[in-house]
């Protein structure tokens, strides 16, 4: 029995009083995962991404284990619930432009020392401040680097567009504003690499491409590496007791973790390790997260349709934002149809050994935008379910 083949006996067996639909969490394969981002890390503290777990439980899980400390969020209403719930530390790592929750933010001593707001511009300062009301409380603030590549005298940009701040230069500027204007406090840098940390570099059947990816990351990153250092060296001429530089991404923890200027790693995709997480050299991880669809029809030889799974990830649209049928292995979608938003038909020689009502496991192309589907997450431990815990989608909060 292949290595696969007994994961689905496993998900099989521990869910056996479920009916699909249904997502589960491999604490193991959770746990292995969150031990190899730490090893990467090499003793920096990696703050967890939110997004990419959208679970309460699972987060104080992660962040209980040693070299996990604080949050990443992605929205402000997100961190305002986050620190209500006992979070103590949590980064917004996108600006807001959500007025109530800053009142809220300004107006609680509790929230203000818990929260820090992304910005990359005065004007979200001014936003900040008309949405103060009568609250006085110091915002914490955190400024965010581009991260791009830019070559042939800028013509030519790779990476996220982002944050507005290149150069050194730009960056310290906003500094200044920031440390000149009352109510405001800057503590922390974040530059997320995405060209690096966020795309795969061995693409299965692009040689060509993958060689490509690999050049382009190995240029980015000592660029990067040259001119985070140069921003830190100039915001710490600002503000010399900045509290932290934040980096990273799932894809480039142990090349971030490198860099003398960089204080902690963001990750979280590493833990449920996704899809979009299976074509890079830099590490493997364990698939934790997955949903099972049920057999509701078998149309014929080599065929079965299951309920719904039509679960595509954001980004620009392609076959990689698809979720991929995943246990039993060799199942493939109808080219015609792909995954449906009722009904998702299969094919492939393991159809004709399900039966009606069976599960069929799927992988999602993201890590936590899955949980947006879902109520509950099923925790399974060996071949057993230990606990059911509800994901935001369960707890009546969908932010975004």
């Amino acid at each position: 029995m292949t290595a696969r083949a007994a994961d689905r006996a496993r998900y099989d067996r521990a869910t056996a009083h479920l009916d699909a639909p249904l997502a589960l969490v491999d604490l193991d394969a959770f746990d292995a995962n969150a031990e190899d981002l730490v090893r990467r890390a090499g003793g920096k503290p990696i703050r967890v991404a939110s997004k990419s777990v959208r679970c309460r439980t699972l987060l104080e899980r992660v962040l209980a284990k040693d070299g996990f400390a604080g949050i990443m969020s992605f929205t402000l209403a997100e961190s305002l619930w986050l620190a209500r719930s006992g979070f103590e530390d949590i980064l917004l790592a996108y600006p807001s432009a959500d007025r109530t929750a800053f009142a809220e933010l300004a107006a609680d001593p509790k929230l203000a020392a818990a929260v820090t707001v992304m910005v990359d511009d005065v004007s979200q300062l001014d936003l900040i401040d008309g949405a103060r009301g009568e609250g006085r409380e110091v915002i914490r603030v955190c400024l965010e680097l581009d991260t791009a590549l830019k070559l042939f005298g800028g013509r030519v940009r790779v990476g996220a567009l982002r944050s507005p701040l290149h150069s050194p230069a730009q960056v310290a500027d906003v500094a200044r504003a920031i440390a000149r204007r009352p109510g405001f406090r800057l503590v922390g840098i974040m530059a997320y690499e995405g060209h690096i940390a966020g795309v795969g570099d061995a693409v299965a059947g692009r040689p060509f491409r993958s060689r490509a990816i690999r050049l382009m990351q190995a240029t980015a990153r000592r660029e990067l590496a040259e001119r985070r250092a140069a921003v830190v060296r100039a915001v710490r001429a600002v503000v010399p007791d900045l509290e932290y530089v934040n980096g990273g991404g799932t894809g480039s923890v142990q090349h971030t973790a490198a860099e003398d200027a960089v204080t902690e790693i963001a990750a979280g995709s590493g833990l449920y390790v996704p899809r979009l997480f299976d074509n890079y050299t830099s590490f493997s991880g364990r698939p934790a997260a997955l949903f099972a669809q049920p057999v509701v029809r078998r149309p014929g030889v080599g065929i079965v349709t299951v309920l719904g799974g039509g679960y595509p990830a954001s980004g620009a649209a392609g076959p990689d934002r698809l979720p991929v049928p995943y246990l039993p292995e060799g199942l493939r979608y109808d080219p015609q149809e792909g995954p449906g938003e009722v009904q998702t038909p299969l094919l492939g020689s393991p159809a004709d050994d399900l039966l009606i009502g069976d599960k069929v496991w799927f992988r999602h192309a993201k890590a936590g935008e899955l949980c947006e589907r879902f109520d509950v997450l099923h925790l399974v431990e060996g071949d057993a379910v230990t606990a059911t815990v509800p994901t935001y989608r369960g707890e009546g909060r969908t932010f975004l």
